[in-house]
């Protein structure tokens, strides 16, 4: 009976809590990433049978929370849908409760109740920000040496969108080489460059990279040489990564702190404290003895 309780409460906190977004649907149209189909039919595997119990999510998913899912999704280079994610959600919550069943009592329904919701809730998102983290890092370790790249190939005679298929051609498979494809193509099929800087920006909110796209922008609103401000912009991030270094190196010594005092101190207190504990003991008992002898 505490179990079935359990389940209806968990529904109603679940259900109450998703009804505070709003729903209304955007109709702002979105570029939606071109997939590879294979020629040969398959049977519905767990890909499709997902998808058909995401559906679902789908009024879940409209509004800010479906948007800020889609953002980081996109961001995190995830290939599921924001109706998906709610479903892994769901049913990290569903494993969660059946982990703490045992324990759910009358009395403690209310806390396991929480802790199963939130716990469900928050892993995948978790899980998502650490994936977006790791992408905007790799964006930041690879874009200097890019822009160098870039304004060696327009110092040397390119133009600026033969510079950049020149890199993505040259370059390994990176984050940020797909990222200027994407720019490429759209660029390509009649969107214009400042707009699909400015959506580059706007996608990962980062400094370096707005900065990038701000430069590039203001130098084809001005008319300006777009060698000298990729020369001038690849200065500024070299200094911009050199202080970032500091800033890792200055924090080493705080990082080394907490395994200082719990690993190293107490191994050398033991080294330097043990041979002289155990010649104290020694020596007092052997008085000891040598008192009781008398």
């Amino acid at each position: 009976m505490a179990g079935l309780s359990f389940v209806l409460v968990f529904i109603a906190a679940y259900m109450l809590v998703v009804t505070l977004f709003s729903f209304e649907r955007e109709d702002r149209p979105r570029l939606m990433a071109l997939e590879k189909k294979d020629p040969v039919k398959k049977g519905p595997g767990f890909s499709a049978i997902r998808k058909k119990i995401a559906i679902f999510n789908k009024p879940l998913a409209k509004g800010p929370l479906g948007r800020r899912i889609l953002k980081d999704l996109n961001v995190a280079q995830v290939n599921i849908s924001p109706e998906e994610f709610l479903l892994l959600k769901e049913i990290a919550m569903v494993l969660l409760f059946i982990v703490v069943y045992p324990q759910v009592t009358a009395d403690t329904m209310m806390f396991w109740m929480g802790l199963v919701f939130v716990g469900g809730y928050m892993l995948p998102e978790f899980w998502l920000r650490s994936k977006v983290q790791k992408v905007k890092k790799a964006m930041i370790r690879e874009l200097p040496d890019t822009v160098d790249l870039l304004g060696l190939c327009v110092n040397a005679g390119l133009d600026f969108m033969l510079a950049i298929k020149w890199v993505i051609d040259k370059s390994k498979d990176s984050i940020l080489m797909r990222e200027l494809n994407l720019i490429l193509q759209e660029i390509n099929v009649g969107k214009p460059r400042r707009e699909a800087l400015r959506d580059l920006s706007a996608k990962y909110e980062l400094t370096d990279l707005s900065t990038f796209s701000r430069t590039l922008i203001q130098a084809d609103r001005m008319g300006t040489s777009i060698g000298d401000a990729l020369n001038i912009l690849s200065e500024d991030m070299r200094l911009a990564r050199f202080r970032r270094g500091e800033q890792v190196a200055l924090k080493a010594p705080l990082k080394m702190l907490v395994p200082l005092l719990f690993f190293i101190f107490p191994v050398v207190a033991i080294l330097v404290g043990a041979p002289i504990l155990i010649d104290f003991m020694s020596s007092s008992s052997l008085s000891g003895n040598a008192m009781f002898g008398r």
